[in-house]
């Protein structure tokens, strides 16, 4: 499990902070939250969950009566990949850079650092 809950993973543009829980796996983690740290000075932020994820969390609220009893599932900044792992989240956050669209996916935060 994770050590150090930040994982910071520097790109050509960006810095991504990863911010780990106390039992998730480096390799596998399915929520987490993310910041993106861009050279002009823009920060983004999202919260990356999985498919298998949001299903969990959704069957979770179905049992709890949360959000109508699991009928919905809602999240401000949310980014959905298939797979887990801090690996492919970078590879997610690469991609958006690479094709400037981090503006249309994630969600600006205010103020810089």
């Amino acid at each position: 499990m994770a050590s150090d809950p930040w994982v910071v993973v520097q790109l050509e543009g960006a810095e991504v902070t990863i911010l780990l829980g106390d039992n998730d796996d480096p390799e596998t983690v399915e929520n987490v939250d993310v910041e993106v740290k861009c050279v002009d000075g823009t920060r983004w932020s999202a919260t990356v969950l999985t498919l298998t994820e949001i299903d969990r969390v959704m069957a979770h609220y179905a049992a709890t009566g949360e959000c109508l009893d699991g009928r919905y599932f809602h999240c401000w900044d949310l980014l959905i990949t298939r797979s887990g792992g801090i690996s492919e989240i970078v590879q997610v956050v690469h991609d958006l850079l690479r094709n400037d669209q981090l503006r249309w996916v994630l969600k600006r935060l205010e103020g810089e650092e």
